[in-house]
């Protein structure tokens, strides 16, 4: 498993019983996508037909904007780490950061 099992309460909303506040949760978003483009090319260069991690990105994006809801944005972060399971190495850990999975 690449995330721990127990989430840091900075990382869960206020409504979920945590200290992040929505403002800040869609911040840490857009924070990921940039991240996650930075190592992009290493999972592309292993499997370029694959569109999963890049969806993902987007995906955390729109979320971000109040364009796409949360619940949809998770699942296309979920497939980006389906994609990124079967790899090794630095591929493996850049497909597989996702969305605003704090």
């Amino acid at each position: 498993m690449i995330l721990p099992k127990v989430r840091d309460p900075r990382m869960v909303t206020i409504r979920r019983g945590g200290s992040l506040t929505d403002e800040d949760h869609r911040l840490l978003a857009e924070w990921a996508a940039v991240c996650a483009e930075h190592v992009l090319d290493c999972f592309e260069r292993e499997q370029p037909g694959d569109p999963r991690p890049r969806e993902a990105i987007a995906a955390a994006r729109a979320w971000a904007g109040g364009e796409l809801p949360m619940m949809r944005a998770r699942a296309l972060g979920g497939h980006a780490m389906g994609a990124a399971r079967p790899l090794a190495g630095a591929a493996r850990f850049a497909g597989a950061r996702r969305e605003g999975k704090p």
